[in-house]
């Protein structure tokens, strides 16, 4: 879909009070992901990523800004947000245009993702919720770990999935689980590092030199290896990550069980978005967690 001349305008002016006199002379679609769609904008030499939704996303564009501001703060490279509002009844994001390929220095983006987790807090949860994808991700602190992914992670995601009608069995066996949370994570007590929170190959690249980038947060305070676990969940990064990010932080044992149950978090979530195998697979999961405690 082009970009309506209303839009354009708003573009126009947000950016250039947020970064001197911009006119936009070329507005092209880019690549993007599922959720918004997305232009690249040029004009006098300059060049800006933008992406648009309908007015109801305007919270998931803060979120989204907050999460990278985060992210840059802690030494991540990121496409830094630069303004975002609204025109009539579409909301847009502004970011910094950064050319980017799809494979570099792996090694580097674990060194990277290390240090990003080296941050800590004394809670664990964020200062304000956002979003997994479409679905809002509740961030409310607490000072357990255990009940922060019992209460803030898993139980709404299986709230949404008696909504949406999935299996009694799935639900039974979920609820089950959630009651067995803390059996699984007894003798793990982890610190409270910055998450990016949705980190696939698909929030990850490298400019033209190498050098890693990560965007599309949903930042919070969390167990790092919950990252760690959602880049194995759809293909898996190259090895010389993994080991890159072991040398500066190894992970403790038992790592390979908690991956199962970090992991089911988005496997909920895509079941809840998208349906199609992703309940079955959820369930799975769940029964393989079970099983540990037998």
């Amino acid at each position: 879909m082009i970009a309506s001349q209303e839009l354009l305008t708003a573009l126009q002016a947000s950016v250039s009070d947020a970064a001197g006199s911009f006119r936009i002379e070329r507005a092209t679609p880019a690549a993007g992901g599922c959720i918004h769609r997305s232009f690249t904008l040029e004009g006098g030499g300059r060049k800006y990523f933008a992406k648009i939704n309908d007015c109801s996303q305007l919270d998931n564009f803060a979120a989204e800004a907050d999460g990278l501001a985060a992210l840059s703060a802690a030494g991540a490279r990121v496409p830094a947000p630069l303004c975002r509002g609204q025109a009539g009844e579409e909301a847009f994001l502004v970011l910094e245009y950064l050319q980017m390929r799809g494979t570099g220095d792996y090694a580097a983006l674990g060194r990277s993702l290390a240090a990003v987790h080296s941050v800590h807090s004394e809670t664990f949860g964020w200062r304000r919720n956002n979003y997994i994808g479409r679905t809002p991700q509740i961030n409310r602190c607490s000072p357990s770990w255990t009940d922060f992914w019992r209460e803030a992670r898993l139980g709404p995601q299986l709230d949404l999935a008696r909504k949406n009608g999935f299996g009694k069995n799935l639900l039974r066996k979920g609820e089950q689980l959630a009651g067995a949370v803390a059996g699984l994570l007894s003798e793990h007590a982890p610190a409270a590092s910055l998450l990016h929170g949705d980190l696939w190959g698909g929030n990850a690249g490298f400019l033209a030199d190498g050098t890693p980038v990560l965007f599309d947060p949903a930042v919070y305070w969390g167990d790092r290896e919950a990252d760690l676990a959602m880049t194995e969940l759809f293909g898996g990064f190259p090895q010389a990550f993994y080991s890159a990010y072991r040398e500066t932080a190894p992970l403790a044992q038992g790592y390979a069980v908690r991956k199962t149950l970090y992991n089911l978090y988005h496997v909920l979530n895509h079941a809840n978005l998208f349906g199609g195998g992703y309940a079955e697979q959820a369930e799975r999961m769940i029964e393989r967690l079970l099983a540990e405690l037998q």
